[in-house]
């Protein structure tokens, strides 16, 4: 798979990564990828993703939203009959 960097920066930055971890390009943005998605991950829970999903995207929930479904209406998705 190929990966093209079509910004200078993003590709400078990489590059300098790759030089100062002293591994390929591929192997800098394995490294780079994998430390930005634990630090994400730690730094928000997914509800709080979701919320700023949800505000970049200029939806919001209505107080029902909240509310779980019953197990009967949960049943019923998956009702065969």
């Amino acid at each position: 798979m190929i990966i093209h960097v079509n910004n200078a920066e993003g590709d400078a930055g990489t590059r300098e990564f790759a030089v100062l971890a002293g591994d390929s390009m591929t192997d800098a943005i394995v490294i780079a990828m994998k430390e930005a998605t634990e630090r994400r991950s730690r730094s928000e829970s997914p509800a709080e993703t979701a919320a700023q999903l949800r505000k970049k995207q200029g939806i919001s929930l209505m107080p029902f939203s909240r509310t779980p479904l019953s197990r009967d209406v949960f049943d019923g998705l998956w009702d065969e009959g």
